[in-house]
């Protein structure tokens, strides 16, 4: 580091985001990305007309995009904000709703930009421990004193709450906003949008990037009463006005538009991996009950860390952390049925079956 870094900053970890091999020789299924290439109708969207427009700046108000969103989610526009992917509206809602009179709670096993960013914020934090199932146990966070900020389905271990624990949540800490970030969400979960319309403390995060299948384009949004997105916008026109790019606005709207494509993805996934869980339970793995677009394994044979390099060596990505409470385990995207046929043939060598 410099010598002029804050020293606020200095010991501070930063998210460390998946491997991303340039090569890409890997069967990648470490980052929880798509293997379905986007809608037809996002493909035929980024035309030439649309490229010549990039000398101009996209719209601050992301109106085309957000009306989109609104319409599918039955919502007014003004309960919209989109952003630069999903971690840029947490990024915003840390800084708007947190100060020194102001905590959060989150799981100590979940998405790990929450931690950096209340480091980032320099955000009082408690880190509340996972049941020993490695669920998120509900009575934790009931009249907790301080807002709240749950992955549902968790990351990552795929875990999620039902609507009606969410409800209970808001219902106890109706002085606290709730932050319930969707991430995985049309994986098998139930989204507690519905619930909008009865708690005011509910904010709503999802992205594009995973069941849209457009990680690339960074694409987030949030859901909530018009007054916490009044307040989310003016995060975002204090920091960058014009976050969110003209193509992306265009790929996320064709994208939002083609629900039939977006149904058969989700669903293809889905059915991979229950057969993927099926397998792997075979093979002596334990597969935590995953409603996300990956699942969380561990063998009582071979440590979480040795199946990790092992399936790497037969160039298969996955996700290891050497957190002493998860070590055991590994992250596996679901691919296509093809990949994942593969992974269990590697696996069977692997354990020597």
């Amino acid at each position: 580091m410099s010598r002029f870094l804050s020293k606020s900053f200095q010991s501070m970890k930063p998210y460390t985001p998946g491997e991303q091999p340039q090569n890409m020789q890997y069967i990648k299924l470490n980052t929880n990305e798509s293997p379905y290439a986007p809608s037809p109708k996002v493909l035929g969207t980024a035309n030439i007309a649309s490229l010549e427009n990039l000398r101009l700046y996209s719209d601050p108000e992301v109106k085309d995009l957000t009306n989109t969103i609104a319409a599918y989610y039955k919502v007014e526009s003004n309960q919209i904000l989109v952003g630069n992917g999903s971690d840029e509206i947490l990024a915003f809602a840390f800084q708007a709703f947190h100060d020194e009179n102001t905590a959060i709670c989150f799981p100590e096993i979940t998405y790990g930009f929450y931690k950096v960013f209340s480091n980032l914020y320099q955000i009082a934090n408690k880190q509340i421990s996972l049941t020993k199932d490695f669920k998120i146990d509900v009575e934790d966070y009931l009249n907790c004193g301080k807002n709240v900020i749950l992955a549902n389905p968790n990351a990552p271990t795929g875990i999620c709450l039902p609507l009606s624990d969410i409800e209970t949540i808001l219902k106890t800490n109706s002085n606290h906003l709730v932050m319930i970030d969707e991430a995985y969400i049309d994986f098998g979960g139930e989204s507690c949008i519905s619930l909008l319309k009865k708690y005011d403390n509910l904010l709503v995060i999802q992205t594009f990037s995973k069941s849209r299948s457009l990680a690339g384009a960074r694409i987030g949004f949030a859901i909530s009463s018009k007054e916490i997105i009044e307040d989310l916008n003016k995060i975002k026109f204090s920091f960058n006005p014009y976050n969110v790019n003209r193509l992306s606005m265009a790929l996320g709207k064709a994208a939002m538009e083609d629900d039939e494509y977006f149904k058969k993805c989700t669903d293809a996934i889905i059915k991979t991996r229950e057969k993927t869980t099926k397998n792997l339970e075979t093979l002596g793995f334990e597969v935590l009950p995953s409603k996300a677009n990956f699942i969380f394994v561990r063998h009582s044979k071979i440590k979480g860390s040795e199946y990790f390099k092992a399936l790497k060596q037969k160039g298969i990505l996955v996700r290891h952390w050497d957190d002493a409470l998860i070590s055991d385990f590994v992250r596996i995207t679901i691919g296509t049925e093809a990949q994942m046929e593969c992974l269990y043939q590697v696996t069977k060598e692997i354990i020597g079956l």
